[in-house]
């Protein structure tokens, strides 16, 4: 996990638990992470979850493989997979739930100013407030 400085991990562990400090690993099949224009995607990655007060951290060890944005989406409809909670805009509704709830707005006004701010969740809140 961390170097450690020469400490044994036992001792390591105990003392990251005398501060409050939480560390579970757990099973993840994938790991995927959009950005604007590509997703890295890690297939068999060691992930680590880091509790230190209240504050979650993750740690993703492995090699990621690269794919245009949405490709994955492709993927998961030929296999059957994909979620239903995109409309007819491409955006998830439970953004749209989000914005609207944010804001104080219907769910059309949010879906409308989501798609101008092309899905930005912090965008589309910022304007409407």
């Amino acid at each position: 996990m961390f170097g450690g400085g020469g400490l044994n991990p036992r001792k390591m562990q105990q003392m990251m638990k005398q501060m409050g400090i939480d560390v579970e690993e757990l099973d993840a099949e994938e790991v995927i992470i959009r950005t604007g224009d590509e997703e890295l995607y890690f297939d068999g990655a060691q992930v680590t979850k880091m509790d230190a007060q209240g504050q979650e951290t993750y740690q993703i060890v492995g090699e990621p493989n690269v794919r245009e944005t949405g490709a994955g989406d492709a993927e998961a409809i030929e296999s059957g997979e994909e979620e239903s909670d995109d409309d007819d805009g491409g955006i998830p509704d439970a953004d749209v739930e989000i914005v609207a709830q944010r804001a104080g707005v219907t769910e059309s006004t949010a879906r409308e100013v989501l798609e101008e701010n092309d899905g930005d969740l912090a965008a589309a809140v910022d304007q409407l407030e």
